[in-house]
């Protein structure tokens, strides 16, 4: 049996990307030891890969204010709301990863009311799935709840913001059905 496709659009070679997506993808590929199918599926348009990864970064990759781990945990979260497979698979992993933990990216991706994490990450999943599927509800108690966890303005923005991009993210994983890579689900996870 073939593998399906990674997209539903055509995915082109690396070598008809531009230098600056070939360069971008090399980078990835390195430090993974693979490329992510996502790359690849949004290579389709370089102008929307250019933007989309741009914003990335400058949500998931800035120092200070939350960690990497809870950026990871929103996203799991919001994908699993979203029902995005590429995403909750692909960040999963990831989450395991920056948690240290192989159990936290399942708990969260099921339910994360009863994952084990603290007050203060459910309030943050909580506001952060408010956005993702209901934003027009937000209200000031969804802010006041924040603040009384201690998440400053910048933390709240983040978590807002990170909620939306990646709605967009699944929005579109989900419409060009794009495949997780089979290397993503042993990331993260105890050897036996």
């Amino acid at each position: 049996m073939s593998a399906p496709p990674i997209s539903r659009f055509p995915v082109p070679t690396l070598e008809q990307l531009p230098t600056d997506i070939r360069e971008r993808i090399a980078v990835v590929q390195q430090k993974s030891g693979f490329v992510p199918n996502v790359f690849l599926a949004m290579a389709y348009r370089p102008d929307e890969f250019r933007a989309f990864f741009a914003y990335h970064d400058a949500l998931m990759e800035k120092p200070g204010g939350l960690s990497k781990a809870q950026r990871e945990m929103i996203v799991v979260a919001t994908s699993a709301a979203n029902q995005c497979q590429y995403c909750v698979i692909a960040h999963g992993a990831i989450l395991r990863i920056r948690a240290k933990n192989p159990l936290i990216a399942d708990q969260v991706a099921i339910n994360y009311r009863k994952a084990d994490l603290d007050d203060r990450d459910k309030a943050m999943l909580d506001f952060a799935v408010k956005v993702a599927m209901t934003p027009w509800l937000i209200g000031d108690a969804d802010y006041g709840a924040l603040s009384h966890h201690g998440f400053s303005s910048d933390e709240q923005w983040d978590i807002a913001a990170i909620a939306a991009l990646f709605a967009l993210s699944n929005r579109m994983a989900n419409a060009t059905d794009t495949r997780p890579n089979s290397e993503f689900y042993g990331m993260g996870r105890e050897q036996r």
